[in-house]
């Protein structure tokens, strides 16, 4: 990323969300971005994760040319590359928890007995088998965002963008999805975190402090977790 910027028009005039973004983010690499409330942390998320066009400056992933590109590809480019964890789940209510599962797969040229088999391990891996079958509003607040993690990680993305991951688990839980993205990580997916945990915080090589929509530090961890 090189001078991203994001601002709003507001009847006091510009409003700056983000100023002046310059990141290299490399193949492989676990970041954390803390700050604030209001420091910019989600909707640098939104733009890195191709959910957000209307900003400025230049992005590169993967050799694509992301400030170049029109809505329809940039969509696809997010389809095929990122997995994403919401701070508010975004399950589809009308979907079971395998069918919002399967949803991420079904955009990929995957036969239909490989996609149930991959649905099947994840469930397992997230011990929510018993949970297949039960729609969102059937699931607590930590159930859906174990769902919510589940789908953003079951096509092993190149690059999985997680905002509060953790944000509805109890300490357990939190634990199993901060050892599962390590793992993740370890295994070669690039993550990109946003968190208030300290500890979560600590999985990563590297932290990324925003305040009022500037990086002002990007210090790295030694010895993390």
């Amino acid at each position: 990323m090189v001078d991203v910027e994001k601002s709003y028009e507001s009847g006091a005039g510009k409003t700056w969300v983000l100023r002046r973004i310059n990141l290299e983010i490399g193949d492989g690499d676990f970041i954390t971005i803390m700050g604030p409330s209001g420091a910019g942390k989600s909707t640098l998320m939104g733009i890195i994760g191709m959910l957000d066009g209307a900003w400025k400056g230049d992005y590169y992933l993967l050799d694509n040319a992301v400030h170049k590109l029109d809505n329809r590809r940039r969509v696809e480019l997010h389809k095929k590359y990122i997995g994403f964890v919401f701070q508010q789940y975004h399950l589809l209510d009308s979907l079971t928890v395998a069918e919002n599962l399967d949803l991420p797969l079904s955009y990929r040229d995957i036969k239909k007995s490989e996609r149930d088999s991959m649905v099947a391990d994840v469930l397992d891996r997230f011990q929510i088998v018993g949970k297949k079958d039960l729609f969102p509003n059937q699931l607590s607040g930590g159930q859906q965002q174990l769902v919510a993690v589940a789908r953003a990680v079951i096509g092993n993305p190149k690059l999985i963008l997680a905002d509060e991951p953790t944000g509805s688990l109890h300490s357990s839980q939190g634990k199993m999805i901060m050892d599962l993205l390590k793992g993740l990580n370890e295994a070669g997916t690039t993550i990109i975190q946003v968190t208030h945990n300290e500890n979560w915080a600590a999985y990563g090589s590297r932290i990324i402090q925003l305040a009022d929509g500037w990086i002002i530090s990007g210090q790295t961890k030694v010895g993390a977790a």
